[in-house]
């Protein structure tokens, strides 16, 4: 299984659609950057653009819950497709279906605000189980870090504003 984690910025809002047998599915893009310095002093920037698709209810709370520049935490199986581009070129996209989403900041909350937004205070949505909450407590699976890890934490499902 080609599993990935990634933690960015959504680079668009969800767009909700039906299959032909009625499930609801949820397309949107997310963007993962990382920052370095080069061995000769010049600081780079290299980001990553991933399209990811949710099913089923999870599909539905994406669509809800997510819009365009909210960092999120996706989890979920990676694939790769080839394409050609309108010019005739190769091209390809990496693709992810979306098994768990945590919120790290609001809808409202600015891109610019230094470090993540909404930490210790996200909230978590498993696609697999079909339910509120994350059994392995967020960022990581350690029991902590970002996400309500069940009933235990501070953040009860019932303290949650939907």
């Amino acid at each position: 299984m080609n599993k990935i984690i990634i933690i960015g910025n959504l680079g668009r809002d969800p767009e909700m659609r039906y299959s032909a047998s009625g499930n609801p599915m949820t397309s949107f893009s997310i963007a993962s950057s990382r920052r370095y310095t080069t061995a000769a002093g010049e600081r780079r920037e290299e980001t990553e653009w991933f399209n990811c698709t949710a099913f089923g209810r999870l599909a539905e709370t994406c669509n809800q819950y997510l819009g365009r520049g909210q960092q999120t935490y996706i989890e979920g199986r990676l694939s790769t497709r080839e394409y050609n581009r309108r010019d005739g070129t190769p091209g390809f996209s990496l693709d992810v279906t979306v098994t768990e989403m945590h919120l790290l900041s609001r809808r409202d909350d600015q891109m610019d605000s230094g470090g993540y937004a909404g930490q210790g205070s996200g909230s978590s949505y498993g696609g697999d189980r079909g339910s509120y909450g994350s059994d392995r407590g967020g960022y990581g699976g350690d029991g902590g870090g970002y996400g309500n890890s069940g009933a235990d934490s501070p953040n009860d499902v019932d303290d949650l504003p939907f």
